[in-house]
């Protein structure tokens, strides 16, 4: 199965899944008279929205080289993976401010009414759904090298998580009586902040590469270690590295003994693009410059 579709399959999945737990807890939340579960279930709908995005930016990102984008597309995935943690961000603070909301108006006395266990079965399908959604996700995302889809697997986590605060939260509330019925907006507050804190770790390295970040240190070293290893290269330098989606662009000067004919370096350089592309993927892009050794003269 090719890269395209292995990703479009397992997004679409996920879709469904969503669209039947949107429907499923926004009954449910209504129903049961459940706010968090409400809110859970516009958690759900987020999801979906970001199946789509995921879909689109993916497609693009696999059209590969054209005259308008010569480095091929891949930015839209990292862009996909940007819009996806953002959406998670705006998420977790409309959960934060539903929560801290209704946390007010029961300190200021209103009384927050007993949720009923459709809620709560709704939100056990939901995190037993969500937490398989998220393995089988992250484990195409990381065999594919796509950002994008384990974001998008994270976004399925943090509806598990969300779920979980408030099967929590829905549960002390039905259990406990009415004067604990707060206890469904503080565990959505809770979740809420570890919603927001997952996003922000999967915008930081989007934006870092959507400004051409160079690569990891100990990458850029396995680069010099790797060229310096391919025979009549004498030494490296002028080494720039960026990312586009699960391709490397790698830019480097290669020193050769100055006696070799042109045919002859450019073999060598020939080498080290064949040696980097066995170690990082073919995707990997690579301009390599050769210049004369003149301490060899």
């Amino acid at each position: 199965m090719d890269r395209e579709k292995e990703i479009r399959n397992v997004t679409l999945w996920g879709s469904v899944v969503n669209l039947i737990l949107t429907t499923i807890k926004i009954i449910a939340g209504f129903l049961g008279r459940s706010g968090a579960m409400v809110a859970d279930g516009v958690h759900s709908f987020s999801d979906l929205l970001t199946d789509f995005v995921v879909i689109a930016f993916t497609r693009v990102s696999s059209k590969g080289h054209d005259r308008s984008h010569s480095f091929g597309h891949g930015k839209f995935e990292t862009m996909a993976t940007l819009v996806v943690g953002l959406v998670l961000i705006a998420v977790g603070a409309n959960l934060m401010a539903n929560g801290v909301e209704s946390i007010v108006d029961a300190i200021k006395g209103e009384i927050i009414p007993r949720p009923r266990y459709i809620a709560l079965i709704a939100a056990a399908i939901s995190i037993i759904s969500k937490e398989i959604m998220y393995h089988i996700t992250v484990k195409v995302g990381k065999r594919t090298g796509s950002q994008a889809v384990i974001a998008n697997a994270w976004h399925h986590r943090s509806d598990a998580l969300s779920s979980i605060g408030s099967f929590f939260g829905i549960g002390g509330a039905i259990l406990l009586g009415e004067k604990w019925t707060i206890l469904d907006p503080i565990a959505g507050c809770c979740i809420s902040i570890a919603i927001i804190v997952v996003a922000i770790k999967i915008c930081i390295p989007s934006l870092a590469e959507l400004l051409d970040a160079s690569l990891p240190e100990d990458v850029e070293n396995e680069i010099i270690s790797n060229t310096l290893s391919v025979k009549g290269v004498n030494d490296v330098h002028g080494l720039k590295t960026r990312r586009s989606g699960i391709s490397f662009i790698i830019v480097a000067h290669i020193v050769v003994n100055p006696t070799l004919s042109l045919v002859e370096a450019h073999d060598i350089s020939t080498d080290v693009e064949n040696a980097l592309k066995r170690r990082f993927g073919d995707q990997t892009q690579i301009s390599i410059h050769v210049e004369p050794d003149i301490n060899a003269q």
